[in-house]
C-alpha cells in the first residue's frame, strides 16, 4: 500500500486492486480566486491516469473542487458519504459522475481484503454536531449536520486513517469505535492548521495577529498530537496547509499563524511517543510505501524566500472572482432586505437570542445594520455607527462579492467566502458566537 501526496488535502492512496484520488483539488483560484497552491502545483499524468476511485469528504471547495472534477473522466465512480444534505452529492452528479454513498461506518469492497470505510465527524450524532455549530436544540430533530467525513482504507492488515478537516471536538465519539474495528493504524493523515479567517481578517494591530497566530499554530499543533496519541498509528504525516492566499489578499499571508511543515513535524515528532508513532513528510507527487517504510525521496523543506517572492510575482496582481463584476447600489439593498427576513426566521427557528447587533458593509459609505434582539429591525447607515453600539460584529467586504452572496449559494456562500479571507472583521467584545455566524449564512434572497 502507497500514499502518494498531491497538494494541499489532495492524495493518492493506492492498493494492488484500487488507486483512489481523495479531495482533488488540481486548480488554482478556489475560495472565488483566493487560494493558490504553493509549491506550484505540477500535476503528474502518470499519476492520475490509472485512477479506479474518487473519495470526497466534504463540501470546501479545497475538498469539493468543481473546476478540478470537470478534468476527470466522468466514469470513475465518486465515493461519499451518506450525508442527509444532499448538497454534496447533487453537486457532483451535476458534472456527471456517478455517486455512491456508504452509510455511516460501511464498507465499499474492492476485493475480499481491500475495501474503503467512511464516517461523519460526529459518527452520525446530530445532537453533539448541533451543539458544536450553535444550532440549538431545534435542529437536533433532524440528522447529523456532518461537517465533515473521514476515511480508513484497508488492504490486508495495512489501514490509512485520513481524518481531513475533522475537529476533534467532533470526533470523540468515533474515534473509539474505529479503534475496536480496526486497531493498529498504519498511517495517519492529520491536519496540522486552520484555514480559517482568524487572525489575519481581524481588526488587530500586526503584533495582536502575530501574537494571535502563534497561540492558533499551538492550537492546532496540539490537536494534531491529540489525534496522534489518542490513535498510536504506526506512520503519520501533516498535511493539507499548503496554500497561499492572492490577488488583494496577498499581504495576509504572513498573519494567518500557519507554521511550516516541516515545524510541524519537528513539533510532533518531538511531543508524541517514538516508541510508537513516527512522523513523515513527501514532497509534490512522492510517496511512502507502507509495506517496507520507505518514501520514494527525503524531503526538501519550502524556501521561504522563494515562496515571499512567488507571491509577489506571480499571485499578488491576480484579480479575484468578483472583480470583474458590476454592483448596481438599489439592488444590494433590495436583496439585504429580503436576505434579513431570513436570517430573522432562521434565529427564531434555532432559538438564537443575542444583543449584537451586525453590520454590513454595503458600500465605502454606507452598511446594512441588522439589529438582531427581539425588536429585530434593519437599515442602512453611516459606516461607523457600529462605533457607538454596546455589541456588534461588522464585516467589511468587496460590494461585488457582497451581490454574490446575497444573491445565494450558488454564486457564493459567506462560509466559504470567510474560509477564502475575503471579509474582515470588527466586533466587541471580542468573543465568538457561534449561533451569530450560522445564522449569517443564511443571508441571501
Amino acid at each position: 500500500m502507497r500514499v502518494y501526496n498531491v497538494a494541499s488535502a489532495t492524495v493518492v492512496l493506492e492498493t494492488k486492486s484500487a488507486k483512489i484520488l481523495v479531495d482533488p483539488w488540481l486548480v488554482d483560484g478556489e475560495y472565488y480566486g483566493s487560494w493558490h497552491h504553493y509549491p506550484p502545483l505540477e500535476l503528474d499524468a502518470k499519476l492520475l491516469e490509472s485512477i479506479t476511485h474518487i473519495y470526497i469528504s466534504h463540501i470546501h471547495p479545497d475538498h469539493l473542487s468543481v473546476r478540478s472534477l470537470e478534468l476527470l473522466d466522468r466514469k470513475i465512480p465518486v465515493l461519499i458519504h451518506s450525508y442527509d444534505s444532499k448538497f454534496l452529492k447533487a453537486n457532483i452528479e451535476r458534472i456527471g459522475f456517478d455517486v455512491v454513498e456508504l452509510p455511516n461506518g460501511e464498507s465499499y469492497y474492492f476485493t475480499e481484503d481491500e475495501y474503503l470505510t467512511i464516517y461523519a465527524a460526529d459518527n452520525c450524532n446530530p445532537e453533539l454536531c448541533s451543539k458544536f455549530l450553535g444550532c440549538a436544540h431545534v435542529e437536533t430533530k433532524y440528522q447529523s449536520t456532518q461537517i465533515d467525513s473521514l476515511m480508513l482504507l484497508t488492504e490486508g492488515n495495512k489501514t490509512v486513517l485520513n481524518l481531513n478537516d475533522c475537529p476533534i471536538d467532533l470526533t470523540r465519539s468515533v474515534l473509539p469505535v474505529i479503534n475496536k474495528k480496526f486497531g493498529q493504524i498504519d498511517f495517519l493523515l492529520v491536519g496540522y492548521c486552520g484555514a480559517g479567517p482568524f487572525p489575519q481578517c481581524f481588526q488587530l494591530s500586526e503584533y495582536e495577529m502575530k501574537v494571535a497566530g502563534e497561540a492558533k499554530s499551538m492550537q492546532f499543533l496540539n490537536q494534531a498530537l491529540e489525534y496522534i496519541e489518542l490513535i498510536k498509528p504506526k506512520y503519520f504525516m501533516p498535511f493539507a496547509g499548503t496554500y497561499v492566499l492572492a490577488g488583494k489578499l496577498h499581504k495576509l499571508n504572513n498573519f494567518r499563524g500557519i507554521p511550516e511543515l516541516h515545524e510541524a513535524l519537528d513539533f510532533l515528532n518531538k511531543n508524541c511517543d517514538s516508541r510508537v508513532s513516527s512522523g513523515i513528510l513527501l514532497n509534490q507527487n512522492e510517496f511512502f510505501d507502507i509495506t517496507d517504510g520507505s518514501a520514494s525521496k527525503p524531503y526538501l523543506k519550502i524556501d521561504v524566500k522563494e515562496r515571499a517572492d512567488y507571491i509577489s510575482n506571480n499571485l499578488k496582481n491576480i484579480l479575484l472572482d468578483y472583480e470583474r463584476d458590476e454592483v448596481v447600489y438599489d439592488d444590494l439593498v433590495n436583496m439585504a432586505e429580503e436576505a434579513f427576513r431570513r436570517v430573522i426566521n432562521k434565529k427564531n427557528q434555532i432559538g438564537f437570542k443575542t444583543r449584537t447587533k451586525l453590520f454590513i458593509q454595503i458600500d465605502e459609505s454606507k452598511d446594512i445594520m441588522m439589529n438582531l434582539g427581539e425588536d429585530s429591525s434593519m437599515e442602512i447607515v453611516n459606516n461607523g455607527v457600529h462605533l457607538n453600539q454596546n455589541a456588534f460584529v461588522r464585516i467589511s467586504l468587496d460590494k461585488r462579492l457582497l451581490f454574490r452572496l446575497l444573491k445565494g449559494p450558488r454564486y457564493a456562500h459567506w462560509n466559504n467566502a470567510e474560509i477564502g479571507s475575503h471579509l474582515r472583521f470588527e466586533r466587541y467584545p471580542n468573543i465568538y458566537e457561534r449561533g451569530l455566524y450560522h445564522i449569517l449564512c443564511f443571508s441571501h434572497i
